[in-house]
């Protein structure tokens, strides 16, 4: 029997936390703005290169990823439950994907495309895409992205029940020259209509594993990098979405520490940002521990409370004015974790 909406927390069974996958202690933070709590480690498996919604006011949920393996892509979906600290199992993917692009609209989770390992020493974009509905704890098919536009690792936003996809990915090899394809391509899913629209206009350069948030009507893509993990970039670029055939703007406030493999939240009018990939100094495992939160207002930079356990490859989403951000990898490229804590500005 399918579980109805009220009850899908307490229909599936709740998960043992299981053993910590990869080891990692938290770091003494020095004396700054914001505090770090930490939550009931992710179960089955250390995740990283996953994605992390809000479903509710109450709910996360983390989608596909790589596994405790550092390679091997999972088509694993899983529920957190915020007032009781537990994780609970929820219906799998449709199909194994890493890079997610996905977004909550409405209760429902939609699922827009991603990177698969299709068994030739790299993940490559794919097209398909679903939603997922609570009340049956299923997922139904949607219209594919359109041609020539399917990648992961895009900057998400969400307004007026569309989801923005800028920038992104189409290939990320693992072997050989490690090909790694940074698009601009700017696209947007309707959930009432469920039809997709590309601008013709896209970001003003390639950038993948990069930030995404929405502010009032104006979506922000933030940092990222533009094929591989040492050419990240500070830039902060932003659109009106009430005038989306205008041109993007660049904003001046600039990172004050540019980073690749982000995890960026927005509460308010302020977007947070956490960890990352591409650090050069010795010893930091290619890892940033830096937290830093862009005033929209303003269009300036402050910096906070580093992160407890710096990681990559995670993703950040804000409920009740905390920011939780499970899992990451704590080496660059790979290192999954299934460390899970929450920033309180």
């Amino acid at each position: 029997m399918k579980p109805s909406l009220g009850s899908l927390m307490t229909y599936l069974v709740l998960l043992p936390f299981g053993p910590t996958f990869s080891t990692c202690s938290p770091t003494n933070l020095r004396d700054s703005k914001g505090s770090w709590t930490e939550k009931a480690p992710i179960p089955l498996s250390a995740r990283q290169e996953h994605t992390t919604v809000a479903v509710s006011s109450t709910t996360l949920a983390i989608l596909g990823g790589i596994d405790e393996s550092g390679r091997n892509t999972t088509d694993m979906m899983q529920l957190y439950d915020i007032p009781s600290n537990k994780w609970i199992s929820a219906a799998p993917l449709p199909r194994p994907l890493n890079h997610v692009n996905a977004a909550a609209v409405d209760g429902k989770i939609y699922l827009l495309g991603g990177l698969a390992d299709n068994g030739d020493g790299a993940w490559r974009a794919a097209p398909e895409c679903w939603v997922y509905d609570p009340k049956t704890n299923s997922w139904e098919t949607l219209p594919p992205m359109p041609p020539g536009t399917a990648r992961g690792s895009s900057a998400i936003g969400v307004f007026r029940n569309r989801i923005w996809l800028a920038g992104g990915m189409t290939i990320l090899s693992l072997t050989g020259t490690f090909e790694q394809g940074s698009v601009d391509t700017v696209s947007v899913f309707d959930t009432i209509s469920r039809k997709w629209t590309v601008l013709q206009t896209g970001i003003p350069a390639p950038r993948d594993h990069v930030g995404g948030a929405v502010v009032g009507s104006t979506f922000y893509v933030v940092g990222g990098r533009d094929h591989g993990q040492v050419n990240v970039r500070g830039t902060v670029f932003s659109l009106d979405l009430d005038c989306p055939t205008g041109p993007w703007v660049t904003k001046k406030g600039s990172m004050p520490t540019p980073r690749g493999g982000l995890a960026t939240a927005a509460i308010g009018s302020v977007i947070y940002t956490f960890g990352g990939e591409g650090n050069p100094v010795n010893g930091s495992q290619g890892v940033f521990n830096e937290t830093e939160a862009y005033d929209t207002v303003s269009d300036r930079w402050e910096r906070l409370s580093p992160m407890a356990v710096p990681r990559h490859g995670t993703s950040a989403v804000g409920v009740g004015g905390r920011i939780y951000i499970p899992g990451g990898g704590i080496k660059q490229g790979a290192g999954p974790v299934n460390y899970f804590d929450v920033f309180s500005p």
